[in-house]
């Protein structure tokens, strides 16, 4: 089953299990898929769908961070549920320690040596993390070992 009949068939769900909230995010993520869709004229596949809900997760994780910061916890908590239900569709995380292993072999493989090489390195490693990590992490670590 690929990711949208996924979302579509816990949309069914969470409507016969009258869970309004997370009815409420799956059509949100399922919205977004369909207007890309619309603008694109063709059906997205499970990669560019996990591409959108990677995109709604950021958003999702930045605007905690403001209403962290604003003290409205009542929005962060709404905010923190969303994250683990669109969460729930990514592939397993990778660990930091699985990441520095990544970053090690992409660092071998393009040659990389300091911070000038790091559009080059970002390059070859994104395709090889995306959807499974984190891009704020995988540059944290990789500026780690390009210093």
């Amino acid at each position: 089953m690929d990711l949208s009949q996924r979302l579509n068939e816990d949309m069914k769900q969470a409507m016969k299990s009258q869970d309004k909230f997370k009815l409420s995010t799956i059509r949100m993520v399922r919205s977004a898929i369909k207007n890309v869709e619309i603008d694109e004229k063709r059906t997205l596949n499970d990669d560019e769908v996990l591409e959108i809900l990677g995109r709604e997760i950021k958003q999702r994780k930045d605007a905690l961070q403001e209403f962290e910061k604003a003290g409205r916890g009542d929005l962060a908590d709404k905010l923190r549920t969303e994250i683990d239900i669109l969460t729930h569709y990514l592939p397993a995380q990778l660990s930091e320690e699985e990441i520095k292993v990544i970053v090690q072999e992409t660092i071998q493989e393009t040659g990389a040596s300091s911070k000038a090489d790091m559009g080059k390195l970002m390059g070859a490693l994104m395709p090889k993390v995306k959807g499974r990590a984190d891009g704020k992490l995988v540059n944290t670590i990789v500026q780690q070992y390009l210093q």
